[in-house]
């Protein structure tokens, strides 16, 4: 057991220098456009935990109720309308990129950590570790497949 989990330490630490390096290299080979992508990548993470956090519902909330106070002191004017619809708008705007972002990275580093185990799995289809590159008619046909699987496993026959 203790060598077993020896190896697995070395071989996380062989990962972690690998990936350092090739992180240095694609930055020295990429130049600004990698320092962009690295800024943008980790301003996109940062803000994504941080709108996440009951204390932006909270600090949203305080804002909603402060501007909706507001609307006698404005007599409910267009422009007291625009002001919130204009935040509103340009928050919007810009969530939907920092969440597609790291929706984005968090479905790739799952596809990897899915392809790592179907690698590692005696017996299992290798040929699923590029699944998301699947038709939708291949994805509908592993399905089915996977259906009847489930059917004859719970003791049901199921006919083709």
């Amino acid at each position: 057991m203790v060598k077993s989990n020896n190896r697995t330490q070395n071989g996380s630490a062989k990962l972690e220098q690998q990936v350092e390096q090739e992180q240095a290299e694609r930055a020295r080979e990429g130049g600004s456009l990698y320092k962009i992508n690295h800024v943008f990548r980790k301003i996109a993470n940062s803000c994504s935990h941080a709108m996440g956090s009951p204390w932006a519902f909270i600090v949203a909330s305080i804002i909603v109720i402060t501007w909706a106070a507001c609307g006698h002191m404005f007599k409910y004017s267009d422009t007291w309308q625009l002001v919130i619809n204009t935040g509103t708008t340009i928050v919007t705007f810009l969530m939907i990129f920092l969440v597609q972002n790291t929706q984005n990275r968090d479905a790739r580093a799952i596809h990897l950590k899915l392809d790592e185990l179907l690698r590692g799995v005696k017996g299992a289809r290798t040929a699923m570790v590029d699944l998301e590159d699947a038709t939708d008619e291949e994805l509908d046909q592993l399905h089915k497949q996977f259906e009847r699987l489930r059917k004859t496993k719970s003791g049901k026959r199921v006919e083709n």
